[in-house]
């Protein structure tokens, strides 16, 4: 009896895989490396190079392993990356998910834990964002994910596969032993970083008159710990009997870029000059979290909410780990 995480070389992944092992978990690892790194890898679990699209290795994994339940990180997530490539997102994100869709339920496998985004919901209509929120994204990122979790629906109604989306809002900070190393970096904390660091000069605003206090975009940042957490409680909830969910993971408070750039001012203890640029296709303005549901359906709460602490857990691992999981 083991879950199968795939993607568990990735950011999330990889502190999720840390922390099924420490609940006791017998984990199994399947990644491709395009993105994740072998150095992130948690030591001494059975690791498969590969595909997430390769149904025949998918199938000999879950009948080698007894695998039950499965994590599905395995995605391709920057917007605008997205806008670009619509088709490589599609294929990469959605077409490919159904292919090991098809051999998990070809060898029993009853339960997936989905790793959503909050791009499903588009520009709000409201904030904080509950799950009953119109599904209109305004990318190719989240119209990917959005695909993936109609299939799922029609997968539990045919098949009795279960499973919780868990929609994610800002993934952020580090833990001890892994962080972020995206290679191009797109996310705005570690950007933010490289500049105390010496990588770059600056850090870029995207759209600098958007309907929110200070005219930057407003999102609400979630501890990475916090979201590897709640998979640990996902996948006991639907272990337990628990019917499909989806669910939304966030702090329920907002931050713009400029109050990022002003807290890891604080942390790093040096200036860090701003940028204006034209706005990014498909960003929303803001993007805050409610996240009830979680706490009511999974008994789940962040336990890093603050920041301030956010940022610096992130600032420790890059000082700790100037060059990322290179060499290791």
């Amino acid at each position: 009896m083991s879950v199968l995480v795939t993607g568990g070389a990735g950011y999330i992944g990889s502190v999720t895989v840390e922390a099924l092992c420490a609940a006791g978990e017998s984990v199994v690892v399947l990644d491709d490396l395009d993105r994740g790194h072998r150095g992130a890898l948690v030591p001494g679990i059975p690791f498969y190079e590969g595909d997430v699209g390769d149904a025949s290795l998918v199938k000999n994994i879950a009948t080698s392993h007894g695998i039950t339940q499965v994590v599905h990180f395995a995605a391709f997530t920057s917007v605008p990356e997205s806008v670009e490539h619509p088709l490589r997102y599609f294929d990469n994100n959605t077409g490919k998910v159904v292919r090991m869709l098809t051999a998990l339920k070809e060898c029993g496998v009853e339960n997936i834990v989905f790793s959503s985004t909050a791009a499903v919901y588009g520009e709000p209509e409201y904030t904080p964002i509950d799950e009953d929120h119109r599904k209109e994204p305004t990318n190719p990122y989240g119209l990917s994910k959005y695909f993936v979790e109609q299939i799922l629906d029609r997968a539990d109604s045919a098949y009795g596969l279960t499973h919780v989306a868990l929609r994610y809002f800002n993934a952020a900070g580090a833990t001890a032993t892994r962080g972020e190393d995206h290679r191009p970096e797109t996310h705005l904390i570690p950007l933010v970083l490289q500049v105390p660091m010496g990588r770059r000069t600056h850090v870029s605003l995207y759209g600098a008159d958007y309907p929110t206090p200070d005219g930057a975009c407003v999102r609400d940042y979630i501890h990475v710990a916090d979201l590897a957490d709640a998979h640990v409680r996902a996948l006991r909830y639907l272990k337990d009997g628990g019917a499909s969910q989806k669910i939304n993971l966030g702090n329920g408070k907002g931050f713009s870029v400029r109050e990022v750039v002003d807290v890891a001012e604080r942390v790093a203890g040096v200036k860090i000059p701003v940028r204006e640029e034209p706005r990014r296709a498909g960003d929303p303005s803001i993007l805050i979290a409610g996240s009830e549901k979680a706490r009511s359906v999974l008994g789940w709460a962040p336990r890093y909410p603050e920041l301030e602490g956010i940022v610096r857990s992130a600032w420790e691992w890059h000082q700790a780990h100037p060059n990322g999981y290179s060499g290791q």
